[in-house]
């Protein structure tokens, strides 16, 4: 799939499921914004790193996405964009009536708000264009629930909502919106956990994995972040040009349970 010529800003891309998914655009000819509300020389570096090895443009732009006036700014910055992916997220876990508000304000507004405000802004130079495609990077919480994730379940809903919207006010239009919602995903934020897990469990790595990680994922494999990339770069294809406004599960057969 040839994405020469195309400009895809991806939230939260500098580890994890972003930078994966950046990877797979910019396999596919698409300049890249990196991003993350870090400011490093490293997180710079990345986007030359990235410019050099896959012979296209590639540019990082720090925004901190809790930030209505930043989040919006990140497009901006930028050029406005072709692709939109908003992938950028943090996680607690608590109960309701533990959940910290200001941790519950934060989630809600880097998880869900910033998606809206991003979009937002690139709505109209994808409109001008007369082509765009916004992913969404959801979760299979945005589809069903688990005990002590109030705050991520309730913002991922939201941005499955929030594509449905987008996907109806941009039909016709030659802009798709749709929401890609994972599974577990073996990021290095996962990975740094499992050696607690079997200690905890006393078990060694596969089985902590199988049984205890991946206990709602049927196929007891974690997703990866180029899985996640690939489906992000055909949802931005021609072939899925008819394919808006709804979710893409990608969760080993969870939501299927």
């Amino acid at each position: 799939m040839n994405l020469s010529g195309k400009r895809a800003i991806v939230t939260g891309s500098n580890s994890g499921i972003g930078l994966g998914v950046a990877e797979e655009l910019a396999k596919a000819g698409a300049d890249i914004v990196l991003n993350s509300f870090t400011n490093r020389d490293e997180d710079h570096a990345l986007a030359a790193e990235f410019a050099e090895k896959y012979g296209i443009k590639a540019t990082y732009i720090q925004a901190d996405l809790s930030q209505a006036t930043e989040a919006r700014a990140l497009v901006s910055k930028a050029g406005g964009c072709d692709i939109l992916v908003n992938n950028a997220g943090i996680q607690h876990v608590a109960p309701i009536d533990e959940f910290p508000a200001d941790i519950w304000d934060r989630i809600i507004a880097i998880n869900m708000n910033s998606a809206f405000h991003t979009s937002a802004v690139a709505l109209p130079f994808m409109r001008e264009k007369g082509w765009g495609r916004i992913v969404n990077i959801a979760s299979a919480h945005g589809l069903t629930a688990s005990s002590f994730k109030s705050a991520y379940v309730t913002a991922k809903h939201g941005v499955v909502g929030m594509t449905k919207t987008i996907g109806l006010e941009t039909a016709g239009q030659g802009i798709t919106c749709n929401a890609v919602c994972p599974g577990y995903v073996l990021t290095p934020l996962v990975e740094a956990q499992i050696p607690d897990q079997m200690k905890v469990h006393n078990m060694d790595r596969e089985t902590v994995i199988r049984d205890v990680m991946l206990e709602r994922q049927p196929s007891r494999q974690f997703v990866t972040t180029t899985q996640i990339g690939g489906t992000v770069v055909w949802l931005c294809s021609d072939y899925a040009a008819q394919v808006t406004g709804t979710t893409i599960s990608v969760d080993g057969g969870w939501t299927a349970l």
